[in-house]
């Protein structure tokens, strides 16, 4: 075919069924316009270890995509220095025990200092990120360099809040997005041959989610540039996916999940997540006493809470603590995780259709 922009895609069936009964989300016909599978030199999958994203990559191998094309790269939310603030102490461990499970290249990108560090910024510019780069002879993902961190000085002194609004919602774009962008923008090897980005928002989690695009250029995209060309498409493949969908995918693959949702999570983000129900906000006063102490103390010294009128004490006051069981406590706590992540007595965990508190 000589037109080659319209060699980049082709009609395909749609990836998985999508249930018709009423009030449930439609997709359009530009859903079914879909990435040719041979046309990308890698797809890298922003991984959070969440269902999601682990059906993103069930996805692409359950449509041939070779294993030694996926990258998965995952941000590291409190930095690399030491921070604790915010993340489930056990993503880091479970998000490389899926890839060594499956054979997959994985690197990890991060703001310096993680979302504390941001957080407490004072008359201080936005910490650097710190992202991996390929210089020949070196592992995938094992040489990181220092990208930013020259930028304006401003203060925070405040907990991102609660909005769709990435400008007040910062953590998103200050731990992830941007991160994310300067990996591409900065290691070499995006500028040879086609990537594409996937990640895994679905259409049923928000009404602002359903608008999101299935395929497109990718923020990071630079295909006509003069001096640095870089072509990067961005694929949501399990965009018209229902949350029962993601865990048949699951099951049929038997991945054992993230160790959050077996204590109750309908969502695995970040432990303490701005998003947080009353609920959660009283489990993890139950299980993480220490780390819930130190959100309440941030919130008291700001002056500021992360919900626009409770505290954290008072949505904790008010919320009923999910049922846990110590193991699970236990694997979810730790900084190793030590379970197989294939599993033959597979199980639909506590929080599989729990609450799945998140951006809209």
């Amino acid at each position: 075919m000589e037109d080659k922009e319209m060699d980049r895609t082709e009609i395909v069936p749609a990836m998985l069924a999508v249930s018709e009964e009423e009030g449930a989300y439609v997709p359009s016909i530009q859903e079914h316009l879909l990435p040719r599978l041979d046309d990308y030199d890698r797809y890298l999958v922003f991984f959070s270890g969440g269902k999601d994203s682990i059906a993103c990559v069930l996805s692409l191998l359950e449509q041939g995509v070779p294993r030694d094309r996926i990258e998965l790269h995952h941000h590291l939310v409190d930095g690399n220095e030491g921070s604790t603030l915010m993340d489930w102490p056990v993503t880091k461990s479970y998000c490389e025990a899926f890839a060594r499970a499956f054979g997959l290249d994985i690197s990890m990108s991060w703001r310096e200092g993680g979302i504390e560090r941001e957080m407490l910024r004072q008359d201080a510019p936005t910490a650097p990120s710190w992202v991996p780069v390929s210089w020949p002879g070196s592992a995938p993902g094992q040489t990181h360099v220092s990208v930013g961190g020259a930028g304006p000085k401003n203060t925070r002194r405040k907990f991102p809040q609660v909005s769709a609004d990435l400008r007040v919602r910062w953590c998103s774009a200050y731990a992830k997005i941007g991160v994310g962008d300067a990996y591409i923008t900065n290691d070499p090897k995006f500028r040879l041959g086609k990537t594409c980005v996937v990640t895994g928002e679905r259409a049923e989690e928000s009404p602002s989610r359903a608008r999101y695009n299935v395929f497109e250029a990718h923020r990071a995209d630079n295909r006509d540039g003069r001096r640095v060309a870089r072509w990067v498409d961005h694929l949501r493949p399990v965009h018209a996916m229902k949350t029962g969908e993601v865990w048949d995918m699951l099951k049929r693959w038997r991945v054992a999940p993230h160790p959050a949702y077996r204590l109750g999570w309908g969502r695995t983000s970040c432990m303490k997540c701005i998003f947080g129900s009353p609920a959660q906000w009283a489990t993890i006063k139950l299980i993480d006493p220490s780390g819930f102490r130190v959100i309440g103390d941030y919130e008291r010294e700001f002056g500021v809470t992360i919900h626009r009128s409770l505290s954290v004490d008072q949505q904790a006051a008010i919320g009923v603590p999910y049922a846990v069981r110590p193991e699970d406590v236990a694997a979810a706590m730790a900084t190793e995780y030590l379970e197989p992540i294939l599993v033959d007595d597979w199980q639909l965990p506590l929080g599989a259709f729990g609450e799945s508190c998140g951006p809209s």
